[in-house]
């Protein structure tokens, strides 16, 4: 999986997930639990994570509906 958003941001999460779902690819948002341990006040970031072969039309998909200023540098 890669990495494509980190952030506090629950609608974002919630936003990115969907168009992802909407296109068929798999994903998931990691770290979700972490918020229980720090007493859920949104302060630890969660990761937004695509399947890699597929994490190009992802990056698509998000620069297309508004979200190109949250994804992270493309990895080596």
């Amino acid at each position: 999986m890669q990495e494509l958003i980190r952030t506090n941001d629950p609608v974002t999460l919630s936003f990115a997930e969907s168009l992802m779902k909407d296109a068929g690819i798999r994903c998931m948002i990691a770290d979700e639990a972490m918020s229980v341990l720090e007493g859920s006040l949104g302060m630890l970031p969660r990761r937004f994570m695509v399947e890699d072969d597929r994490a190009i039309q992802a990056r698509r998909i998000l620069i297309d509906a508004g979200l190109g200023d949250e994804l992270r540098a493309v990895r080596s």
